[in-house]
């Protein structure tokens, strides 16, 4: 589980629209937050995924990456990505005691899936907050990450 100041474990995720992609690869050199999110079954999930979609704009002023992952299947996640216009790399088929074991979220035994956790990383892919969740709620929320990036950037 990395801690504060660790480097963000390297991860490689097969997503919808971008490919294999190397998390740590797509964020280096900005700030970034990596969503990991419990399927797209999920409300909550889908209120979270959705709103860092519709925050695209700040985000992009503020050089702020996403990614996001779950052990969704191909096709669901697709369908989430479609359905809410996700405008960043979404990764599907993770492998929940290897994320687990690296980013230290935790997993739900039956079914098998990891529970929502959020990290804030900086530009060169150090820690620097996180969200772990054990249930349905609790999470990163767009604008929260916004303002944080913000503050962060304004002392350095």
């Amino acid at each position: 589980m990395p801690r504060l100041g660790d480097a963000f474990p390297i991860l490689t995720l097969d997503t919808v629209g971008y490919g294999t992609l190397s998390v740590t690869d797509h964020l280096a050199g900005s700030y970034g937050a990596v969503l990991i999110y419990r399927g797209s079954w999920c409300p909550y999930c889908n209120t979270q995924l959705a709103a860092f979609a519709r925050a695209k704009e700040k985000l992009d002023e503020l050089g702020l990456k996403i990614a996001a992952l779950s052990v969704d299947n191909k096709a669901d996640a697709a369908t989430l990505v479609d359905k809410h216009h996700l405008n960043f790399p979404v990764g599907y088929g993770a492998d929940a005691d290897k994320i687990a074991g690296s980013t230290g979220a935790y997993v739900n035994n039956s079914p098998r899936y990891l529970q929502s956790t959020g990290l804030v990383l900086d530009p060169n892919g150090r820690v620097i907050t996180a969200v772990y969740s054990s249930g349905a709620i609790g999470r990163l929320v767009a604008e929260d990450v916004i303002g944080f990036v913000r503050y962060v950037k304004s002392k350095t």
